[in-house]
């Protein structure tokens, strides 16, 4: 008897997970869409689909017309059911933002940082100060909020707390997991940048539909999220995706991480900007920071044959990385964002894929796009707010 109850309520919280995840994903839906999608029966449906608006998770949202019958009634999750944050700690600021469960954003903060790296203390103290202003900003209370995602540079090893080894940042085995918790005391889910872009771009965005997937992230660093039949791909430790500290070039430039020659040391916007730097004989590049300093060689290229030599190459060096993304993983679709990855793709991409065609194999280069992320650069906050979105859907709604 007993194995039975279980039984039946590992079933019936497969059922809910199903059915919420189909209708957060493509919602509205009726529930003669949820059957014919899960394929469970219509008297499954209606059992879950009741629980769950009695749970106050969904919501009808009006009526559709039907082929001479009665009109069929759409539902969808309740977006105020609860609330999400999302975080995401870059190496130039922080930005933290509140959203509903349809995903809009109700208010954000953002936070400059040091470029010569964030202390650990300092990330936690933004972090918190962004909680405390979105949910003033929104009127929201605290209590609404049912978890905390946040996407980081490094990488992220998941166990029973997330430990971040963030080696150009100089992090080693930062407990950034627990030191958020002890004072936000709310659930905290900490991942890499490049997989909470990537899941945010899967989920709402340019990769939406595609089963095989990379997502590459290029801002002051670059990384990469592989997605392989609708799962992430995380290796041993979660560090599968460091794309950037890929070689490149054999004895090349200095990278941060402290080796010679990797990708992110030629199309990272920092390396970007150190290039542009030596052609122009050692002249500083106008601009306060690395985004304008960027914009700046972007807007050069027009009047000036060095800044276009730059950003020729650097469309190469990013075709040949992309290239040896589709050799290794042959996905159905290249997605590039992050901020400098989007400037760049703006005015790049048709080289980037040039580059690209020649570098890879012919065979997986024609089963591949190469595209630009749609999400801009609120991607990487985004699918970090779909962190405890997602643990709530696996649950089938039952809040942890």
């Amino acid at each position: 008897m007993d194995l039975e109850r279980t039984t039946n309520r590992i079933v019936r919280q497969r059922n809910r997970s199903a059915l919420l995840s189909k209708l957060f994903l493509e919602g509205p839906l009726t529930r003669q869409d949820l059957a014919r999608f899960t394929g469970l029966s219509q008297p499954a449906v209606s059992n879950v689909v009741g629980d769950l608006i009695t749970a106050g998770l969904v919501v009808e949202a009006g009526a559709v017309e039907s082929d001479g019958g009665r009109p069929s009634m759409m539902l969808r999750v309740a977006p105020r059911y609860a609330l999400v944050a999302g975080v995401d700690v870059g190496e130039t600021r922080i930005r933290v933002e509140l959203f509903d469960l349809a995903m809009t954003m109700l208010a954000s903060a953002e936070y400059p940082l040091d470029a010569a790296g964030p202390e650990p203390a300092t990330v936690v103290r933004h972090i918190l100060a962004g909680l405390d202003a979105v949910t003033e900003r929104a009127g929201a209370a605290r209590s609404e909020i049912l978890g905390v995602g946040i996407g980081v540079s490094g990488v992220v090893v998941q166990g029973g707390e997330a430990i971040v080894h963030a080696q150009t940042l100089g992090w080693h085995g930062v407990p950034l997991e627990r030191l958020i918790r002890a004072e936000a005391d709310l659930p905290v889910h900490v991942d890499n940048g490049a997989k909470t872009l990537g899941q945010a771009e899967m989920w709402f965005g340019a990769g939406r539909g595609s089963r095989h997937a990379v997502f590459a992230l290029v801002g002051s660093g670059v990384g990469a999220a592989v997605v392989t039949n609708g799962v992430m791909y995380r290796g041993v430790s979660s560090s599968a995706g460091e794309w950037g500290h890929t070689t490149l070039v054999y004895d090349g430039r200095a990278c941060r991480c402290g080796a010679r020659g990797c990708l992110e040391a030629y199309v990272g916007a920092e390396g970007i900007i150190d290039r542009y730097r030596e052609a122009r004989r050692g002249h500083p590049v106008p601009g306060a920071d690395e985004e304008s300093q960027l914009g700046a060689l972007i807007e050069a290229a027009d009047r000036s044959e060095t800044a276009r030599r730059v950003l020729a190459e650097t469309a190469g060096y990013l075709g040949a990385g992309v290239a040896n993304l589709i050799n290794l993983f042959n996905p159905e679709r290249v997605v590039l964002g992050g901020w400098a990855g989007v400037a760049l793709g703006a005015h790049l991409l048709p080289a980037i894929r040039e580059a690209a065609a020649g570098q890879a194999l012919h065979q997986p280069y024609e089963q591949a796009t190469i595209e630009l992320g749609q999400l801009g650069i609120d991607a990487v906050a985004l699918g970090a707010a779909t962190l405890p979105v997602a643990r709530l859907l696996a649950a089938g709604g039952i809040r942890n």
